[in-house]
C-alpha cells in the first residue's frame, strides 16, 4: 500500500491532499473541528516530545521527514508540515478491506503485516497472457474500490525476492511487470541495499570492497562474497543479485509472539513517574490479553521489554507453568520480570510480550482454564495490586 497511515488519514480529512502530512506523537494531536466545519490541525513546529513519525506523505518525504526520525528533527525540516496522531484501529480496518479485496480475485496470499501482502499468481488463469498486466491492473482498481480510494504499487515478476523491490520501483500507485531478461537493465543499477535481506551493516562492508550496486554484487567472484560474508550468507548475496528466489508464498504461519508497546513522549522515571507507568504498564498487559483472545491464542512465557534514556534495550522473560490469556496473570508475571531489571535511568519505551503459544482450541478446556472477557485496565490494576516502578536496583 502507498503511504498507508498517512494515505487512511487522506480519507478522512481530504483538504490535506497534496500537502506534507506526517503521522505520529501522541493522542493530544487530534484535529478539532471548528465552529463553519472546518478542522485545525496540529504543525510540527509546535511539537515538543520524543515521539518518532510512523510514516509521512510523499510531500513530507520529499522535504526529508521519513518513517523513523524523530518528530522534532523532522519539525526542523518541515515545520509547516500536518502532524496528526496514529490510528491503529483505522488502519487495522483498511488492511482488512484490501486484503479481503485482493482475495476476491486471487487467494494464494501471504500475509506480510498491515500493509504488504504476497501474491502467487501462477495457477490463476489468464494471468500468464500478458505477463500479469491486465491481473495486476484488476487488483489495483479492486483495492481502491474496496477501501474508498486507496491506492496500491504491485510488482509482478518470477519470484518474491523481485517482486518485493519492483512493488517499490514506480510508487506511488505503480504496476511493475519484471522478467528475468530485464535484471540488468531495471534491476542491476539499483543500490545493493534494495535487495530485502541487505541491511544496514552489509550495505557498508560491501561498499567497503567497492560493490555498491546490485550490478557491482552480481559481477563479484562467489568465492569472494563467501569467504567475506560467511558461507550460507555470502551464496545467498550472489543468488539475490542475479534475480534467483525459490522461497514460495506462504498462505499462514503461526506467530511466534504477540507484543504490545509503547514509545513515551517524554523520558520517564521509575520513581517519579511511577503513576503513569504504572498505569501505562497495565494498559499494555490488558491491551495484549486481549490481542492473544481475539486471535485465538495463549501465551506460557511472558515478557517485557525496556529501552533507557540511552538508548540501551533491556529484556526479560519469565516461564509460567500453564498458558494463559488473562490480563491479571500476564500483568503479575510481567512485573515479576520488571523486579529483575534496574531501573535507575528513565524509560523511552516500555513493552510486554507474549511467547510460547498455543491454540486455545488446542489446550486443554481453554474455557474453563483462562478468562476471554475484555478487563478495563483500571480493574486488573485494583483487584492485582503490585508494587510497580518502585525499585531502583535489581532483586537478582
Amino acid at each position: 500500500m502507498d503511504a498507508f497511515y498517512a494515505s487512511v488519514e487522506l480519507l478522512r480529512y481530504p483538504e490535506l491532499r497534496g500537502q506534507a502530512v506526517v503521522i505520529g506523537g501522541g493522542g493530544d494531536r487530534r484535529p478539532v473541528r471548528l465552529p463553519d466545519g472546518s478542522w485545525r490541525y496540529s504543525r510540527l513546529r509546535d511539537y515538543a516530545g520524543r515521539g518518532v513519525i510512523t510514516t509521512a506523505t510523499y510531500e513530507a518525504r520529499a522535504l526529508g521527514a521519513h518513517s523513523g526520525m524523530g518528530v522534532m528533527k523532522a519539525a526542523a525540516l518541515a515545520p509547516d508540515a500536518v502532524l496528526l496522531p496514529v490510528d491503529f484501529d483505522e488502519y487495522r480496518k483498511y488492511s482488512r478491506l484490501f486484503k479481503a479485496a485482493v482475495r476476491g480475485l486471487a487467494p494464494c496470499v501471504e500475509d506480510r503485516g498491515i500493509d504488504e501482502i504476497y501474491i502467487d499468481l501462477t495457477e490463476l488463469a489468464g494471468a500468464q497472457a500478458d505477463a500479469g498486466r491486465a491481473i495486476g491492473q484488476a487488483l489495483k482498481d479492486a483495492v481502491r474500490d474496496a477501501t474508498g480510494g486507496l491506492s496500491c504499487s504491485i510488482g509482478i515478476t518470477p519470484n518474491k525476492l523481485l517482486s518485493k523491490i519492483c512493488s517499490d520501483l514506480d510508487k506511488p500507485n505503480g504496476l511493475t511487470l519484471l522478467a528475468m531478461a530485464d535484471i540488468p537493465s531495471r534491476i542491476w543499477p539499483l543500490p545493493a541495499k534494495k535487495i530485502n535481506g541487505i541491511g544496514p551493516k552489509a550495505t557498508e562492508k560491501l561498499a567497503g570492497f567497492g560493490i555498491h550496486t546490485i550490478g557491482d554484487l552480481a559481477a563479484a567472484d562467489p568465492a569472494f562474497l563467501v569467504a567475506n560474508f560467511g558461507k550460507s550468507y555470502g551464496a545467498w548475496l550472489h543468488e539475490a543479485a542475479h534475480g534467483r528466489d525459490e522461497h514460495p508464498v506462504v498462505t499462514y504461519s503461526e506467530p511466534k509472539s504477540i507484543s504490545r508497546e509503547t514509545t513515551f513522549e517524554r523520558d520517564l522515571h521509575a520513581v517519579r513517574d511511577r503513576a503513569t507507568l504504572g498505569a501505562i504498564f497495565t494498559e499494555l498487559c490488558v491491551e495484549l490479553a486481549g490481542d492473544l483472545a481475539r486471535k485465538g491464542y495463549a501465551g506460557k512465557t511472558i515478557g517485557i521489554k525496556l529501552r533507557f534514556d540511552d538508548f540501551k534495550i533491556v529484556t526479560r522473560d519469565l516461564t509460567l507453568p500453564a498458558h494463559t490469556m488473562d490480563a491479571r496473570a500476564i500483568r503479575r508475571a510481567a512485573g515479576e520480570c520488571l523486579k529483575r531489571v534496574d531501573l535507575t535511568r528513565r524509560l523511552r519505551l516500555l513493552g510486554v510480550r507474549a511467547g510460547t503459544l498455543a491454540k486455545l482450541a488446542d489446550l486443554v478446556a481453554p474455557a474453563a482454564a483462562y478468562a476471554t472477557r475484555a478487563e478495563p485496565a483500571a480493574r486488573v490494576a485494583a483487584e492485582e495490586p503490585m508494587p510497580l516502578f518502585d525499585q531502583n536496583t535489581p532483586s537478582s
